[in-house]
């Protein structure tokens, strides 16, 4: 396919009625919910990156990385670069439920490296001649589908050639935009991209500004009510009262780990590309506010992309229960048991694992939580609700790793 002729034209051929376009920094003259298109005025084969805009924004922003390491400059720009798909002219699509001139002036009014109003897009204010920059605009009342369906037009268009030369051949989506509608993320390497609050408003006070938290506020009338809530805070923040807990690291054996590697390749491999074809056969009934077909293979997406993200963060985070030679029940030992003359062969996994079906346990749970710990020849007593268990030990088999 090639790319479309102009933003203008992509929006007509989704049956959308374009407006503009407008001078980046000039106002957008609408109120209502719809999509946004920024567009680069003639098509370049090479992103035209600005160097000195690349430079600030390195220096401006600490915590930016790229694949893990400090940025330079001539680094940094590359990598942007790379992502850059020759020939097109749509370098970033948005959307909003509300008002379509207030997201764009967010948007434009962000520097470099700010989170606030509005950072979407912020690849954009690396290029050179920003003000030379066209936004398009259509309203419509499914901004989400609408923006889903330009992102993968461009990505269509997007020729063999150019998609082999991307860093992330799968992930693919104008320049500028760095997650799908379904949360897809581009595999760019590049982290830290915005200041965090506390830089921020270090950046604020060097600047000359006063920082939200400093404004000066008449003091209330303190009461009883007052004195209390203002003690239970202090114990909070002092440790002494509840605060959210740190989630626990999942505890996974090794076939466990290689379990869930299983399935998120199925998942990226084989069932993703089959709800994105099914996204676009859905696509192509018609109107996408009143599709049904399109609403659930989205919906169908949109949880197929959690779990693979879900997946991806578990593998990350997971400990690998490690071989251990002791004799004890320890988390992932299988433990053959006999129980009312019978034998009982579980195994003692971390929650994620478990299935009792199976035979394995959560070392968590009354059992599993019961058998840590003991040895070959231990008798065990299990107290449910409704009678006593007797586990006696018979043989405890260690768990191994690789």
């Amino acid at each position: 396919m090639a790319p479309p002729e102009s933003a203008s034209a992509l929006l007509r051929s989704l049956d959308l009625l374009p407006d503009g376009p407008v001078l980046w920094g000039q106002p957008v003259r609408s109120r209502k919910a719809g999509i946004f298109i920024v567009e680069i005025p003639a098509r370049e084969t090479v992103a035209p990156i600005d160097i000195v805009a690349v430079r600030a924004w390195v220096e401006r922003v600490p915590g930016l990385r790229l694949d893990g390491e400090p940025p330079t400059p001539t680094g940094l720009a590359d990598r942007l670069g790379a992502f850059w798909l020759p020939g097109q002219t749509v370098l970033y699509v948005g959307r909003t439920a509300k008002s379509l001139g207030a997201r764009v002036a967010a948007m434009v009014q962000t520097p470099l490296g700010d989170r606030r109003p509005f950072a979407a897009g912020h690849w954009l204010k690396t290029l050179r001649d920003v003000p030379r920059l066209r936004i398009w605009w259509a309203e419509t009342d499914a901004p989400e589908e609408y923006e889903d369906a330009v992102a993968t037009a461009v990505a269509e268009a997007a020729g063999p050639e150019a998609r082999a030369l991307l860093p992330d051949q799968v992930v693919i989506l104008p320049w500028a935009n760095l997650e799908s509608v379904t949360g897809e993320r581009k595999a760019t390497g590049i982290t830290g991209a915005l200041l965090s609050e506390a830089d921020a408003a270090a950046a604020a006070i060097a600047a000359g500004a006063r920082p939200a938290a400093a404004v000066k506020q008449a003091p209330a009338r303190r009461t009883n009510a007052s004195r209390t809530t203002g003690a239970a805070t202090r114990r909070r923040s002092s440790g002494g009262g509840a605060s959210k807990p740190t989630p626990l690291a999942a505890h996974l054996t090794v076939d466990g780990l290689a379990g869930v590697q299983r399935e998120l390749e199925e998942l990226r491999t084989v069932r993703r590309p089959e709800v994105i074809l099914r996204v676009k056969h859905a696509r192509e009934l018609g109107d996408l506010r009143e599709n049904a077909d399109y609403e659930a293979a989205r919906n169908e997406q949109s949880f197929l992309e959690g779990r693979i993200q879900a997946l991806e963060h578990l593998i990350k985070t997971a400990v690998v229960i490690e071989h251990r030679e002791t004799g004890e029940v320890t988390l992932g030992s299988t433990v053959v048991s006999e129980v009312d003359g019978e034998e009982v062969v579980l195994q003692i996994v971390g929650s994620t694992e478990a299935d009792p079906t199976a035979g394995r346990i959560s070392n968590a749970s009354p059992v599993g939580k019961a058998l840590l710990g003991h040895r070959v020849g231990d008798v065990v007593l299990i107290v449910t609700p409704r009678h006593e268990i007797r586990y006696v030990i018979r043989e405890v088999r260690a768990s191994g790793v690789g």
